[in-house]
């Protein structure tokens, strides 16, 4: 998005279009090979052990190592940089077991889907073992998840990062002699008065990005923080009664409750008997590190400038499936990074598009699926591929994506200057460029 020239009092943006999709569910799912829907549970269950056994391995490594920080075997010339030394090495450790495990998390998500095995028991069973170790209320999450994918991008239905509105936020009603609606241009007034309600400093900007990081899943599940708007006050995940869950589903709630009461009293139990220092230094940073990883990957999966939300009146499941990013997971660290964010987390920042497609595939047959569906898509014009997922993108995506209007059924978010980088148009409009194209490069 670039400013243009433009009438005095005004600024005005040159805009991405984007063309509102206008596939079909078997156009979606004839391009993808039949045997990528096939689900092994002996497979599966190798990328469990497989992040296991590298998590093993940074913990002997860690302890290996810290047997070395001592001033008989290393000279570090000065007391004070054993303990920062020590410190520094358990931090790598913490960030490569909370990378590692964010797979485990990523392999009970699948459990979720049935994308583990053809068993529904064996699917469940995992999935609430592995989510209920990593704190997470296994159904629960699963049933508001399912409604998620099904409703993707819809204002009233999806169940996370549902943008919140012009009125929501208390902002100026529209004006059009001030502003256009798809925000391509705002009187500077009106652009002025946008800043001081919603503008960031830097330092602002990175700490809420930074603490939407850190605590934006426990208060999501706990106070559906960021979730869907019309929920009452007091909605959350644990909670049998709660509007998102139906009357037959509260077993599965309870069971769900369980599974944290059990988590909380071994996590409680360890500390007693082993103290909250190796607590901490052992399971709570890695911990951290996952939710941390989580709300990063599905924020920015959901979450751009160039993404589109639909009222009712516009929404089908392939417009909700198509209005999701693939992001190479670290890859803005470079290529070493990229390779790893997706080999820990199991490739589910990059393939996500094709998950919100079929969401029974497994994640290694989730590669080729993507790939494939790539080349039906770019034969339509749509390319769902944006920036490298990083602490950079974040910050960014944070500080472009306020609010949305309250009218209008194809809606993009605007900046804290009022202003929007794309606009919706139809198929069969006639523009110059009538392609999608979401390559954020």
């Amino acid at each position: 998005m670039s400013s243009v020239s433009s009438k005095v009092g005004f600024t005005t943006v040159e805009q991405n279009t984007f063309v509102v999709p206008d596939l079909t569910v078997k156009d979606l799912l004839s391009a993808i090979p039949a045997h990528c829907h096939k689900r092994s549970a002996f497979r599966s269950s190798l990328y469990i052990f497989m992040d296991v056994a590298v998590i093993a391995g940074i913990y002997k490594t860690a302890t290996f190592l810290d047997t070395f920080i001592t001033p008989e075997v290393l000279d570090l010339r000065h007391p004070a940089l054993y303990p920062f030394a020590r410190l520094a090495l358990w931090a790598f450790y913490g960030f490569g077991t909370g990378l590692f495990a964010t797979g485990l998390w990523v392999v009970a998500h699948e459990c979720g889907h049935q994308a583990f095995s053809e068993s529904k028991t064996i699917n469940n069973a995992v999935g609430w073992v592995l989510h209920s170790a990593l704190g997470v209320p296994y159904h629960s999450w699963r049933i508001t998840h399912g409604k998620h994918h099904a409703s993707t991008g819809h204002m009233t239905q999806d169940q996370v990062f549902v943008p919140k509105t012009r009125s929501q936020l208390g902002l100026p009603a529209f004006d059009p002699s001030k502003e256009d609606i798809l925000g391509s241009s705002i009187s500077n007034d009106l652009k002025a008065e946008f800043w001081e309600a919603l503008g960031d400093s830097p330092i602002g900007a990175a700490f809420g990005a930074a603490s939407y990081l850190l605590a934006g899943w426990p208060a999501y599940l706990i106070r559906n923080a960021s979730g869907q708007k019309r929920y009452p006050r007091g909605s959350n995940h644990f909670n049998p009664s709660a509007v998102m869950f139906a009357p037959h589903q509260r077993g599965q709630i309870f069971m769900s409750d369980i599974g944290i009461v059990l988590w909380l009293g071994a996590v409680g139990s360890w500390i007693y008997y082993k103290g909250f220092a190796e607590v901490f230094r052992l399971y709570l940073v890695p911990y951290i590190w996952v939710n941390h990883w989580l709300v990063l990957i599905t924020f920015l999966q959901h979450t751009d400038p160039l993404l589109p939300h639909y009222r009712a009146a516009e929404f089908t499941f392939p417009r909700g499936a198509l209005s999701t990013l693939d992001r190479n997971l670290l890859g803005d660290l470079g290529p070493i990074m990229g390779w790893l964010g997706a080999v820990a987390t199991h490739g589910i920042s990059e393939t996500h598009v094709a998950h919100h497609v079929a969401s029974k595939i497994p994640h290694y047959h989730a590669w080729e699926a993507t790939y494939a569906l790539r080349k039906r898509l770019e034969s339509a014009g749509i390319k769902l591929q944006g920036r490298p997922g990083g602490w950079a993108e974040v910050y960014r995506v944070f500080q472009q994506c306020k609010f949305v209007e309250d009218e209008g059924n194809v809606l993009f978010y605007k900046n804290a200057y009022g202003l929007a980088a794309t606009k919706p148009v139809f198929p069969n409009t006639d523009l110059s460029d009538s392609g999608v194209e979401i390559l954020d490069k």
